[in-house]
């Protein structure tokens, strides 16, 4: 019989950029549906209204935006393929290394963006990017007097 192993144990062996879940930054969100256009499972649901602001200055005119009104996953659909997170323009997605988030039925797998933004703390921190070598100079042309 295959033993258990502790969801703790486990979470602490699994490398730093596991892809769990999908972790949602609200203020980063324009409400441009990319994500869910482009969602092969269409398992993003995404809610919007729009809000007129006023004119930045004298002589400006009105303004529309997208406010988010509504954004949720439904993790029981969704195939973890990471389009949604590396097709957002503005990083309003990212992969979470959470993993237990399991429940009862189909219908607590669909997660709303409180949930989504909690599991935002366990995201790492980019990796550093690696410093890149010194240009060297440009290439020197042989000499016309030198002979090999």
């Amino acid at each position: 019989m295959p033993e258990l192993v502790d969801s703790q144990q486990l979470a602490e062996s699994l490398p730093p950029r596991t892809r769990g879940v999908i972790a949602l930054l609200e203020e980063n969100c324009t409400v441009c549906m990319l994500c869910a256009r482009e969602c092969p499972d269409w398992c993003i649901y995404i809610e919007a209204h729009k809000e007129t602001t006023p004119p930045s200055g004298p002589g400006g005119r009105e303004r529309q935006r997208n406010v988010l009104d509504r954004f949720a996953i439904d993790f029981s659909l969704c195939m973890y393929c990471g389009i949604c997170v590396e097709v957002c323009p503005f990083d309003a997605l990212f992969w979470s290394p959470a993993f237990a988030y399991s429940g009862d039925s189909l219908q607590e797998l669909t997660h709303e963006a409180p949930q989504l933004r909690d599991w935002l703390a366990a995201v790492p921190a980019p990796p550093a990017t690696e410093r890149p070598l010194p240009l060297a100079g440009p290439p020197v042309a042989p000499s016309a007097g030198a002979s090999s």
